[in-house]
């Protein structure tokens, strides 16, 4: 029997992670420790007072059964409560919110909801490669909006052709910004607002890295004027709470858009444990304590970082928001081909800006979640092929 997988599948660009995770099995049977900066995963432990709560919740044999697709009431009643203590912003919990097995499962499913064959989904270039996939699996055409250094990574709204704004259904803004660490502010979100206005485009704001950052808090999309007429918000427990494997988001704003993304959620999938929500409701609810302390151990690793690429000359974005950098490739060669050869020849990880599509060629992408003596090493190692 010959097995063939779907055009859809086909259609996919090569998986570049997958090279990059063979030749750093390759580097570890010889020997060498691999230090990795290459992966967006926060190293620190969830908070101690989330962890109890999930254990209490656990038992709880009203969480053993199917929960809700849309989230348990009273998990959306804390993510609203959250969202007008951080943002100012009113949601109503009943017709607003909607849990999400993580927000990259809402992202990526969002697309069934609102995309026919042949529509154009705008997306940013570099970025998450999820909002190309979702265009890919529901047949869209993909439009790239480059985010240019010369621009601060903002999208120029005023390049995309008329007639395919007109043809447009989603557009996909990610700020604060992976993978470089860029910011978006109120100004630049109302201007979004009016052109979503102006061509009938649903915008899906990625808002995953709000509370990494050092000095300002950014806004969310849904404090610009109007913005809950044309969009909506994907948040996520994962970097903000050291939560990742925990499989927890949401996403706010619209009604009507968010009842399209629960009837795709209602045929796919089975919500969220609701053992988890609980652990959530603690996470929102809780002292900000926990959250500050995350925030400044990225910061301090950020600072260090950055010192780092100084004294070795390397060129970088200057940002204080996520825990990533975002830093121009040295010399004439391509990001893959230096990140290969930082990864034999040093055992470090780096991840080349052409994963986040063509427009990140010419930098690579600097996680900063190690430890940070381990970042001390990982500079001292790339200093010898600097």
């Amino acid at each position: 029997m010959q097995i063939e997988i779907s055009k859809r599948l086909q259609k996919l660009p090569p998986y570049l992670f997958a090279e990059i995770d063979a030749l750093k099995e390759s580097v570890k049977k010889k020997g060498k420790d691999i230090i990795s900066l290459g992966i967006g995963d926060p190293d620190g432990a969830t908070p101690e007072h989330i962890i109890k709560s999930m254990a209490k919740a656990i038992r709880n044999p009203e969480h053993h059964h199917y929960p809700s697709y849309e989230g348990m009431e009273i998990y959306r009643k804390a993510v609203a409560l959250w969202y007008k203590r951080r943002f100012n912003v009113d949601l109503d919990p009943q017709r607003e919110i909607l849990s999400l097995i993580g927000s990259k499962e809402g992202i990526a499913h969002i697309h069934i909801a609102f995309v026919n064959p042949g529509d154009i989904v705008l997306e940013p270039d570099p970025a998450y490669p999820v909002y190309h996939i979702g265009t890919v699996f529901t047949d869209g055409e993909s439009y790239t909006v480059p985010l240019l250094e010369k621009n601060n990574f903002l999208p120029d709204l005023s390049s995309i052709p008329t007639d395919i704004a007109k043809r447009a259904k989603l557009f996909f803004i990610n700020y604060p910004n992976n993978p470089t660490g860029a910011k978006a502010d109120l100004r630049f979100y109302n201007d979004v607002v009016r052109f979503a206005k102006d061509y009938n485009v649903i915008i899906c704001a990625d808002t995953a890295y709000s509370e990494i950052y050092d000095n300002e808090p950014p806004p969310s999309f849904l404090n610009a004027r109007e913005a809950r007429d044309v969009g909506v918000e994907f948040h996520s427990l994962s970097k903000t709470y050291n939560m990742t494997g925990w499989r927890i988001g949401f996403v706010c704003g619209n009604a009507d858009i968010i009842s399209g993304l629960g009837k795709v959620k209602t045929n796919v999938d089975s919500g969220v444990f609701q053992a988890v929500q609980e652990a959530a409701i603690t996470a929102l609810g809780s002292s900000k304590q926990s959250v500050k302390k995350i925030r400044q151990t990225f910061t301090k690793r950020r600072k260090l970082f950055k010192q780092g690429l100084d004294e070795l000359g390397f060129r970088y974005f200057d940002t204080d928001t996520t825990f990533y950098i975002w830093v121009k490739v040295p010399g004439d060669i391509d990001s893959k081909t230096f990140a290969m050869r930082v990864l034999e020849e040093t055992g470090v990880v780096v991840t080349p800006g052409i994963g986040f599509g063509r427009y990140g060629e010419g930098y690579f992408r600097v996680a900063l979640t190690v430890k940070e003596q381990e970042l001390k090493e990982a500079l001292q190692r790339i200093k010898k092929i600097k």
